[in-house]
């Protein structure tokens, strides 16, 4: 079944990232890395906003920021447009992260699809995005891909 199979497959790229990254000499989860990016690609992006680009849960992305704000990757700010909201950037030391992680990062991504042609593992992320676009909808915490262009 297909939800069998996206949990499984789920399990392994953790496992696989976790490893990956920690063999690098990093501490960063999935979700850590991701948010890291996207703020690194958005500078002054609120929490909001990141959640949505991520389809991170908006209730619990304040754990991420602050596990990532802990390991000074990033600070947190007050906006200029709206004093009730705060900006989010990415640190000297978060960029040098972000750089020196990516080997390790894009090591994970082959591992996940190391079974696989060149062509079967991009026509599965293929298959795996017209899927997901698919069901966007039906998430709890859906991707939002013009969020940063809505702020």
């Amino acid at each position: 079944m297909p939800g069998h199979l996206a949990r499984r497959f789920q399990q392994i790229a953790v496992a696989v990232f976790l490893a990956e990254v920690d063999a690098a000499g990093f501490d960063l989860t999935p979700v850590q890395y991701a948010a890291l990016a996207a703020i690194a690609a958005n500078p002054a992006i609120d929490q909001i906003t990141l959640a949505g680009l991520i389809a991170y849960d908006r209730t619990t992305i304040t754990g991420v920021i602050d596990r990532l704000a802990q390991k000074g990757l990033v600070v947190r700010r007050a906006s200029a447009r709206d004093r009730r909201s705060r900006e989010l950037l990415i640190t000297d030391e978060g960029r040098r992260t972000l750089e020196a992680i990516t080997p390790a990062v894009e090591a994970a991504q082959r591992l996940m699809v190391r079974g696989l042609s060149e062509a079967e593992a991009n026509e599965l992320v293929r298959l795996m995005q017209k899927a997901i676009a698919a069901a966007n909808d039906l998430s709890r915490a859906p991707l939002r891909e013009g969020a940063a262009e809505e702020r």
